[in-house]
């Protein structure tokens, strides 16, 4: 079972969670060839319906005292930028697109990933609402484009 893990950390990022959770982020990490996803949602106020069919499956949770198994299991991860959620996927060697929350004030996320996208470890945007009907989010786009997420 190919599995996309999201994860936000200790905090809430309610844009990410609802973005990656949207009936068109879904389609498109299915055309990737995943039939699973797993939302580590924080203390967010967004919290998805988990559900399973035949062909996917959606799972849901606040917390657990260890991200270790989920990350083991991900064949894809999405994650914050915090560092410690960076450095603990980027150490099990697992495919990474960090998500820029811009909510934040003094965004020191976004120079940790620029930094690591830079030295070729990651992928980042964000999940910016598009303006304009029928327009992507900038998370929806890199899914779409990046072949090294289809491993």
């Amino acid at each position: 079972m190919k599995c996309v893990f999201v994860t936000v950390g200790t905090t809430s990022f309610d844009d990410l969670i609802a973005c990656v959770s949207a009936h068109d982020s879904l389609q498109i990490i299915k055309s990737l060839g995943y039939n699973r996803l797993v939302l580590q949602i924080g203390r967010g106020k967004v919290v998805p319906e988990p559900f399973s069919t035949e062909s996917f499956t959606l799972d849901v949770y606040r917390y657990k005292d260890s991200l270790k198994e989920d990350l083991q299991k991900a064949d894809l991860v999405i994650s914050h930028a915090g560092a410690g959620s960076c450095l603990e996927t980027l150490e099990k060697r697992k495919p990474l697109v960090v998500v820029i929350n811009e909510k934040l004030m003094n965004n020191h996320q976004l120079e940790l990933a620029k930094q690591l996208h830079k030295d070729g470890h990651l992928f980042y945007c964000t999940c910016r609402v598009p303006t304009c009907p029928g327009q992507a989010s900038p998370l929806l786009l890199l899914l779409r484009s990046a072949k090294i997420l289809q491993r």
